[in-house]
């Protein structure tokens, strides 16, 4: 990717002068940003609203693979999947912090575009950078980020309180990163064999950027909110739609009845599943890393966003002992399972 440029070294900066470096060009927007970079902690003003707090970390090799992550979508990626988590809560997300492990194999350049994308999330959602850290690493590239927000108590949704008949909801539409990963990785492998042969992602862009460079549900709490409607339990989808769905189940302690038919794939990746002999509703299913809002209101919110295009109606919640279970097209009904990516078990 930087075989052609000239390369600096990082040391050459030190840890102060690289921070100074790369964030140089954060400047607060947020009236809760009182201190940002550049001293022991950032100082947050929030009025007297409930903080919210959220963190992931993204390590080379096992969350992301640098032969076909350009090192921009990778850095807008690490904070979307931050800043998914806050609007889960049906929050505001404000600040964030990046910390990163380098490796010896990356010039300052590189950094550089990995921290293009992360000024190009925090600019698109209004958040601040506000702190971080830096070291070196042995294992390859690692990124932190901690995000932060917050809300009104009152309007604080967990994944714990979804009621008999609730309606089961999800944004956007589900299972494109996952066929999108699978093109990514074929390409590859067909790459590794023959350096000569071109990627094939002619008329494929929407899944692979799904995959690349997800985009979190801002959008869909600013609806619901103009809407006048909370929802009565939120999470976002990370692991899969059935993860996610046991996980409110769980904690709602009820049960759920999900219609195969109703979840919401969109052509180009049902026909790409199908081209992998993959089944879609299992990609959606159990796929992972689409970033939407999986959330339940009350069935007398329905007429408030019936009409909204990129929100589905896919089921309902039910009494516990009705388990929880999905409803095949055919009209079969199975019991519904978490097969979801594990970081562990990659």
């Amino acid at each position: 990717m930087f075989e052609n440029q000239e390369k600096t070294n990082i040391e050459s900066l030190g840890e102060f002068g690289l921070i100074d470096h790369l964030t140089g060009q954060f400047e607060p927007k947020q009236k809760s940003t009182e201190k940002g970079v550049g001293d022991d902690a950032a100082v947050i003003d929030f009025g007297g609203k409930k903080a919210l707090v959220s963190t992931d970390m993204l390590l080379e090799g096992i969350h992301f693979d640098l032969a076909y992550t350009p090192l921009k979508h990778l850095g807008y990626k690490a904070i979307q999947v931050n800043l998914s988590d806050i609007y889960a809560m049906n929050g505001i997300a404000t600040q964030v912090t990046v910390s990163i492990g380098i490796s010896s194999k990356f010039p300052l350049e590189a950094i550089e575009e990995l921290y293009k994308g992360i000024y190009l999330a925090c600019e698109k959602y209004g958040v601040d950078l506000v702190g971080g850290d830096t070291s070196s690493s042995r294992q390859g590239l690692v990124i932190s980020v901690t995000a932060l927000g917050y809300a009104d108590e009152k309007d604080i949704v967990y994944r714990n309180g979804a009621e008999d008949g609730d309606i089961i909801c999800v944004s956007g539409d589900l299972g494109g990163a996952y066929v999108g990963l699978q093109l990514l990785e074929r390409e590859k492998l067909v790459y590794l064999e023959n350096p000569n042969i071109q990627p094939d992602l002619e008329g494929k862009d929407y899944i692979v950027e799904r995959q690349l460079k997800p985009e979190a549900r801002k959008d869909v709490i600013q609806l619901l909110k103009e809407a006048g409607i909370k929802p009565t339990s939120m999470i976002d989808i990370s692991d899969g739609l059935a993860s996610e769905i046991l996980h409110i189940c769980s904690q709602s302690n009820k049960g759920c009845k999900l219609y195969e038919d109703k979840i919401p794939i969109d052509p180009m990746t049902y026909d790409t599943a199908r081209q992998f002999n993959l089944d879609p509703t299992i990609c959606a299913l159990s796929g992972g890393e689409d970033y939407e809002l999986l959330f339940t209101i009350k069935q007398l919110d329905y007429e408030k966003i019936k009409n909204y295009p990129d929100i589905s109606f896919i089921g309902y919640i039910t009494e516990p002992s009705a388990g929880k279970n999905l409803i095949t097209k055919s009209g079969a009904m199975h019991e519904l399972k978490a097969q979801g990516w594990n970081a562990f078990n990659s």
